[in-house]
């Protein structure tokens, strides 16, 4: 009997600690520096002729509790923003943070429909970002992007005063 209560106890344990360690390696798999390029999505005629994009690096850092820094430079940008991440499947999406989400969507993370953006009224068959998108957003609001982490692939679209920039990377 004593046994069994151990054996119980070290499961328990066990549960807990690999829980914990599998969101750990997960957000180590998408922090890094992605190599890629930059399109100016404005410019789809000089895309189609191969001009518009140019050599671009992105540093992905943790930032913690569900959050990454996202720094993209290149020759002729340089910017960097904080995202919320969520995973959906096999990738990762990532939504605007902060006063930068209430800036796109005309409201802050909060207040939403159901429960002002808790993760604890998710439903057995939702995904984190399909739950993000049901509690937070409006039939319509456009995202901009997220990562791949089986191809180790990422994709964001900057929005800029003078229009879009869409970095795709692969990590190095």
């Amino acid at each position: 009997m004593k046994q069994s209560k151990l054996l119980l106890i070290a499961v328990i344990t066990f549960s807990f600690y690999a829980c914990d360690k599998s969101d750990e390696l997960e957000i180590d798999k998408l922090t890094g520096t992605y190599i890629g390029s930059l399109s100016n999505t404005n410019l789809k005629s000089a895309l189609a002729e191969g001009h518009g994009s140019d050599d671009a690096t992105a540093d992905v850092d943790h930032m913690g509790d569900g959050q990454i820094k996202v720094h993209c430079y290149s020759a002729d940008f340089d910017t960097t923003i904080i995202l919320d991440y969520y995973h959906n499947n096999d990738s990762v999406m990532v939504c605007l943070a902060g006063n930068d989400f209430s800036k796109i969507y005309g409201h802050m993370k909060g207040e939403g429909h159901m429960s002002g953006g808790m993760m604890g009224d998710m439903r057995g068959d939702e995904t984190e970002w399909m739950h993000h998108k049901d509690d937070e957003h409006q039939d319509g609001d456009e995202h901009f992007g997220g990562f791949h982490p089986g191809s180790e692939t990422f994709e964001y679209t900057f929005i800029m005063p003078e229009g879009y920039m869409k970095f795709k990377g692969q990590k190095h």
